[in-house]
């Protein structure tokens, strides 16, 4: 009885704690092995990128089925990120729980949040270009890749923020529903659904788009710098929000909040 126990999911209350405990321990990480980690992810989600783009060459890339087998190859990027370690700035919006509850201070929450971003960008962006130059991109990637950012830039800024804020809540929940999970299987099956549905929804996730942008200048895109940093800052914004309010303050109200205050 004792060993099915330890294959039961932590209960909502537990995960909260969990959470919580792993910001404080990102937030003390030394600022080389934060930024490693940090590259690390932004690689991990350039290949689930790069597999979205193969998946979506030659079909319909606005919705339907293949969309959400789009969907699924991508989650292989949050995949590596949970079960093989690293730092991911979407996932880190969850650290606002212990900032809040003066477990770090706004100084180390501002610190990591910069690190792992610039990480990211360095890790998806050289991906990026190691594909640009393999070949990989060349025939119907190429037209794909070119797509995808071009309907990027499209979105009107009001777009482009709430896609970034419903993204990130559910990318969020999955990373919450991955501490629920005491086995790698359970893992990646909570993390499969949530990433899947965001990608078939079309939702806007600022990693992702770290290395989209590149790939689609590699592949003769006509977008500008400006147009990809706008869209970047946007997205960034909306996933703030979505993953820091929307999730980890709705959370940690739900299960860590003094009730008597």
């Amino acid at each position: 009885m004792a060993n099915e126990e330890n294959f039961d999911a932590y209960k909502p209350e537990r995960i909260a704690s969990l959470v919580e405990s792993a910001g404080v321990r990102k937030a003390q990480l030394p600022l080389l092995n934060m930024f490693v980690l940090a590259v690390l992810a932004g690689v991990f989600i350039g290949f689930g990128g790069a597999a979205y783009t193969a998946v979506m060459s030659g079909v319909d890339a606005t919705f339907g089925p293949a969309r959400l087998l789009g969907g699924v190859v991508f989650s292989l990027g949050l995949i590596l990120v949970i079960v093989g370690g690293a730092e991911l700035f979407t996932g880190n919006a969850l650290m606002v729980m212990a900032a809040v509850d003066k477990k770090i201070s706004l100084r180390r929450l501002l610190r990591s949040w910069t690190v792992v971003y610039i990480g990211n960008l360095g890790g998806a962006a050289g991906l990026a270009l190691a594909f640009g130059h393999s070949g990989i991109l060349d025939g119907p990637l190429e037209a794909t890749a070119e797509t995808i950012v071009q309907g990027k830039t499209t979105l009107e800024p009001m777009e482009a923020f709430i896609r970034g804020a419903l993204c990130n809540a559910l990318v969020c929940l999955a990373i919450w529903l991955s501490f629920s999970a005491r086995t790698v299987a359970g893992k990646v099956l909570a993390i499969l659904w949530p990433i899947s549905i965001f990608v078939l929804l079309g939702l806007e996730h600022s990693v992702a788009n770290m290395y989209f942008f590149p790939q689609g200048w590699l592949a003769g895109a006509d977008v500008t710098v400006g147009e990809a940093a706008a869209n970047l800052v946007l997205v960034t914004l909306g996933n703030v929000v979505g993953g820091a309010g929307g999730v980890a303050l709705a959370y940690r109200y739900a299960f860590l909040a003094d009730p008597t205050r």
